[in-house]
């Protein structure tokens, strides 16, 4: 399998995962964004690549997911070996996006799910989701994260919102250009008078 085609298949690596971390008698609280996040709660049915790690959880709150502790990498590459998958098929690329900060209030609006006794994973929200999506659409460009924030139906208001958070992890005016254009083509009017 190359492709986690539907939530069946990511539910299966989730609980494979779980599995492995009780083998090795360790837990792990994985905090996911991105397409398969969107998948998990049905805000979308096209397959994704990966899971998308963005943080792990602890009982201090968030922490970077930057290096992974070594029984979960082991775990990892053990779900990967079982799959066929490529070794990032869990993607910590995203855990940058802790270097400047989640939009406020990400934790309270997380939603976990359990597999097995030994993961847990919490799936950033809709609205967290219209922020990193955004940020991706204009910094990687529109294609699949503009599809996805179609599918998610923001308000202006929300986007607009997301928008500001963006420019706080690139204030650049070659981003803020880009941005005003991205917006226009989800509809929002003016954006230059309203960021």
């Amino acid at each position: 399998m190359v492709n986690i085609s539907n939530n069946s298949d990511l539910n299966q690596l989730l609980d494979a995962l779980g599995d492995q971390l009780s083998l090795r008698q360790h837990s792990a609280e994985l905090v996911v964004i991105g397409g398969s996040g969107l998948l998990a709660l049905g805000h979308i049915e096209r397959a994704t690549r990966d899971v998308d790690l963005v943080a792990l959880g602890s009982d201090e709150g968030l922490k970077q997911a930057r290096p992974l502790p070594p029984y979960l990498i082991e775990s990892i590459a053990q779900v990967a070996t079982d799959f066929r998958l490529p070794p990032d098929w869990l993607n910590s690329g995203p855990a940058n996006l802790m270097d400047f900060g989640l939009p406020a209030g990400f934790e309270k609006r997380m939603v976990e799910e359990s597999f097995g006794d030994s993961l847990t994973v919490q799936f950033a929200s809709r609205i967290d989701q219209v922020h990193f999506k955004l940020y991706a659409a204009v910094d990687q460009g529109p294609g699949k994260h503009e599809t996805d924030l179609r599918a998610l139906d923001p308000t202006e208001d929300e986007l607009l919102d997301a928008a500001r958070w963006t420019m706080t992890h690139d204030p650049s005016e070659g981003y803020r250009m880009v941005l005003i254009q991205v917006l226009a083509a989800l509809g929002v009017a003016d954006a230059t008078s309203k960021l």
